[in-house]
């Protein structure tokens, strides 16, 4: 497996493009289109709030069929709590996109992110679709990226190849997220590719299993969204052999790589962030108490606060081990920053210690280990910081 450019356009067989419609008043690109050169296996995982935006609920009734061809996306309104002209605004663009392609409307999904309850300016969106899909393009993928951008400040794009089965196999993604990050089933977008001859039911079991390992492992804000979504698109255009076995283990790996680049590039670029942590649990009695450890650590804004300032505060991160609803033991409990043990049998190591756990706390990126001493199972969540620009970001964020 190697890592290549191309993002979402790098599996053979798909184009993408992104344009400027009008949607934004920024004037940034805001209407992406992603297309397969034929019928695609797809699959999906989205939003588990009982809240759901239009395009979602669209989508989820789109690939029952279990194939797709090509996802319209917009930026800069999500088509949320928008009634019964959010769903027929939504129909209107998978057909107008069908109409365009010249494919059955049964093959578009449509996803759409951005400001919720404002319905879409489709005065805008209308003419834009057909100049969106003469746009497609191989070199499409980055500007697709950056066109489903909200407050994002940079795109977020991943794609590896190998060989499987004597044939390249390529799985490409982009994706968007900075804020109203905490994905269960999802995250806020992404769109995955592959040219991987596979089928329906595999690849909807495999990709579960990537979005709860990636996706669904990683919070910003603790705010799950109306809008999550992930999709993914498989063509069978490598033309290798139906995956199983060695060849099926390979393909995970690679599909897990492309999902954790992604994970990871939407942590780092969460809003205001100036941190990335990882909250690794160990020693849980069950894999469930270490997720919930996990994320009541990584959520808890006053843990996140203390990220920020480089406090450490270990007696927050005790408070929310304990609030977690997880089997522990106050006794049992070791926490370190990277490689620096801070905690220790549920009791601090002195103010020496914090000196060098500050030093830690400096850093971009690092890691707060959790040893609960309760069992053998554990999990990692990925979480920022909680700063000032966090929220001038979401109090501007309509104005």
């Amino acid at each position: 497996m190697k890592e290549i450019s191309g993002g979402i356009t790098a599996p053979k067989g798909f184009l993408a493009s992104g344009i400027y419609a009008g949607i934004k008043r920024n004037k940034k690109l805001d209407l992406a289109v992603l297309y397969s050169e034929r019928d695609a296996v797809a699959v999906g995982v989205f939003t588990m709030n009982r809240v759901k935006a239009a395009p979602v609920i669209l989508t989820q009734r789109q690939i029952r069929s279990g194939v797709a061809r090509t996802v319209i996306v917009n930026s800069g309104n999500a088509n949320a709590c928008t009634g019964k002209r959010g769903m027929s605004d939504a129909r209107e663009m998978a057909g107008l996109t069908a109409d365009a392609l010249g494919i059955d409307k049964r093959l578009v999904c449509v996803a759409s992110t951005g400001v919720i309850g404002e319905p879409l300016p489709m005065e805008r969106i209308r003419p834009a679709i057909k100049p969106g899909v003469d746009g497609l393009s191989e070199k499409g993928g980055g500007d697709a990226a950056l066109a489903i951008m909200t407050t994002d400040t940079f795109p977020k794009e991943a794609a590896v190849s190998g060989k499987i089965g004597g044939r390249t196999v390529t799985i490409g993604g982009i994706a968007k997220g900075s804020g109203m990050i905490a994905p269960r089933m999802a995250t806020m977008l992404a769109f995955i590719s592959t040219d991987a001859v596979i089928g329906r039911e595999v690849l909807t079991g495999i990709f579960k299993n990537a979005a709860d390992r990636t996706f669904n492992k990683i919070t910003v804000d603790g705010d799950t969204s109306t809008n999550d979504m992930a999709l993914c698109l498989a063509n069978g255009m490598a033309g290798n052999r139906s995956l199983e076995g060695k060849g099926l283990r390979q393909f995970e790996e690679m599909l897990d790589h492309v999902c954790t680049k992604l994970s990871r590039m939407i942590v780092m670029d969460g809003e205001g962030a100036t941190k990335l942590v990882e909250v690794r649990v160990m020693g849980a009695r069950g894999q469930r108490d270490a997720e919930k450890v996990g994320f009541a650590v990584a959520s808890s804004s006053l843990v996140k606060t203390a990220l920020f300032a480089c406090d450490p505060n270990w007696g927050r991160i005790m408070a929310a081990i304990g609030y977690s609803g997880a089997h522990v033991r106050e006794e049992g409990i070791s926490v370190s920053f990277d490689k620096v043990q801070l905690v220790r049998n549920g009791a601090g190591l002195g103010k020496e210690i914090e000196k060098k756990v500050v030093e830690v706390m400096r850093r971009r990126e690092y890691a707060i280990t959790i040893d609960l001493n309760a069992g053998r199972a554990g999990a990692t969540v990925l979480t920022t910081d909680l700063t000032y620009d966090y929220v001038k970001i979401n109090v501007a964020y309509r104005s």
